[in-house]
């Protein structure tokens, strides 16, 4: 593993930390400005800007605060020079949800830009399985 896709794992283990934690400013830190962010809730056309992606995550931690979990179970990175991608698979639910459906996982998927030697986020995209079909 390149030293850069090591950084990039340890900045998405402490964005799932603060995420779980409910730690609003961790959950911000090393995202670009310009984040866009395609979410399991609507908006329907994405939250674009840090301000839109602070307004999304409120009602995510009050429904976390039920005692629901938000824990990486794999996470894959590919870097280059100034540009990254990495998937992510994420135990996300309340106890009774991953007790009736154990094997349900939320995809992560995130684009990542360098700039000034720093990676950030600059794109996230979260998806839940639609088991309705």
């Amino acid at each position: 593993m390149s030293e850069d896709e090591q950084q990039i794992r340890n900045l998405i283990d402490r964005w799932a930390e603060a995420v779980h934690g409910g730690d609003m400013a961790g959950v911000l830190a090393d995202h670009s400005d310009d984040i866009v962010m395609f979410d399991v809730p609507p908006p329907y056309e994405g939250a674009r800007g840090i301000d839109e992606y602070r307004e999304t995550w409120p009602p995510f931690f009050e429904w976390q605060s039920s005692g629901a979990r938000f824990e990486l179970v794999s996470l894959d990175v590919t870097a280059g020079e100034d540009v990254a991608f990495a998937h992510a698979l994420l135990r996300c639910g309340t106890e009774a949800e991953l007790a009736d459906n154990p094997e349900n996982r939320l995809r992560l998927t995130v684009g990542l830009r360098k700039e000034d030697g720093r990676w950030l986020i600059a794109h996230e995209h979260h998806s839940f399985p639609d088991t309705s079909v």
